[in-house]
């Protein structure tokens, strides 16, 4: 599968295929199948646990964010970076089964030529401020502190990163290999608004970025902000869309800057009680990060995945869309486009699941099934809007 071109111009691959191949010999782990590495339990010596260790970050984002607090002088847009870090992390082991006791340390890289203090304490209070609401719903997260860097040599405004640690029962990971034949696909939105969100999310999460922050917003903040985007960006690529932080995103009570800065959706709460409710009728889940919709074709073996009943577009993605006449083929190795959580399942639970994933606020539904294949690799077919995509 090639790259996403709107996305590769700017530097960025999102199938990742020189990362992929760099590490192609390390250890797999315990469970190579699984969504996440899992090691050994080292630290206690025991036999029936294991450990996962994960390292992530909101990524670009945090580009768009100085931007629009630059513009607007709103401090809070850097809390929801700080969510975002720590979503990045926690919800990619939550789809190996580690839903509890997280240990969280946080590494931020700036250049403090554009980035003051008062950035640095409001994504510390947004990290504390998450793992606070998380511990409503029986979460806990230990914060062992972290490092900031000036590192403006390196770093154009700031980098926000997370590194996450916790332990799990052997006999409770979830390892994609289980994926079988006639498995049912529950996806649970990324928009809309949970339990615990303050207001409307868009659904975008925290990939993409680099090419929704170009495409959406118009060629004054280039001229106001060099220091947001990487100069070797051809400029015909450079903030070329039309729209401004404070323009209304249609159909939304969101500004454009707010909607692409929408935090990205934990579904830490609907994992735990799933896992709670259902320990061992889950075939395995997927988190649609870096890859958008075609991330599932990393995992599983011989599977062809249907995706047949997808969500309604939501705005933002759709306003994506139409900034440059995407492919929606383009579009979905790239973005969620509406759902960020998939759960691998038989037909008898999928009730039940989804009626969880509702009391929290959450829309599910099922997306699609799975088959399998009598070929070696995985195959991925996409309905979306009225046509059907093939991967392979």
């Amino acid at each position: 599968m090639q790259d996403s071109e709107f996305y590769a111009k700017r530097g960025v691959s999102s199938s990742k295929k020189e990362i992929h191949a760099a590490i192609q010999n390390l250890d797999p782990g315990l469970n190579p199948g699984a969504f996440c590495k899992i090691l050994p339990d080292t630290l206690s010596g025991s036999d029936d646990h294991c450990l996962v260790m994960h390292a992530d970050g909101a990524g670009t984002k945090s580009a768009l964010a100085y931007v629009y607090w630059r513009e607007t002088g709103d401090l809070s847009v850097f809390k929801n970076i700080a969510m975002d870090s720590l979503v990045m992390n926690m919800d990619d082991m939550a789809c190996v089964g580690a839903v509890d006791r997280f240990l969280l340390s946080n590494t931020i890289g700036r250049n403090s030529f554009f980035i003051p203090g008062e950035v640095i304490q409001a994504i510390i209070e947004g990290l504390n401020d998450a793992v606070k609401m998380l511990a409503n719903y029986g979460i806990h997260i230990d914060f062992c502190g972290g490092e900031t860097a000036d590192v403006g040599d390196v770093v154009r405004t700031l980098m926000v990163d997370v590194t996450m640690t916790a332990r799990i029962h052997r006999e409770r990971i979830l390892d994609l290999d289980n994926i079988e034949d006639g498995d049912q696909i529950i996806g649970l939105t990324s928009f809309g608004q949970a339990a615990w969100e303050k207001e409307y999310n868009s659904g975008i999460g925290s990939n993409g970025l680099t090419a929704a922050r170009h495409d959406c917003f118009d060629k004054s903040y280039a001229e106001k902000y060099p220091e947001s985007f990487s100069p070797e960006i051809p400029e015909s690529s450079v903030y070329c869309g039309s729209g401004k932080m404070e323009d209304l995103l249609p159909h939304t009570e969101l500004n454009l800057g707010r909607a692409v800065l929408s935090p990205t959706r934990t579904y830490l709460p609907v994992i735990k009680e799933v896992l709670h409710r259902f320990p061992t009728q889950i075939s395995g889940m997927i988190h649609c990060t870096g890859g958008g919709q075609t991330k599932c074709m990393k995992f599983g073996k011989q599977i062809h995945y249907v995706k047949d009943n997808l969500f309604p577009i939501p705005p933002i993605f759709n306003y994506i869309q139409k900034t440059n006449n995407y492919s929606w083929k383009e579009m979905a190795m790239v973005y969620n486009l509406g759902h960020r959580l998939e759960i691998f399942t038989k037909k008898d639970q999928v009730s039940d699941i989804i009626q969880i994933a509702n009391d929290f606020g959450i829309e599910g539904q099922v997306i699609g099934h799975c088959r399998k294949r009598n070929v070696e690799g995985n195959k991925l077919s996409i309905g979306l809007n009225g046509d059907t995509f093939e991967y392979e």
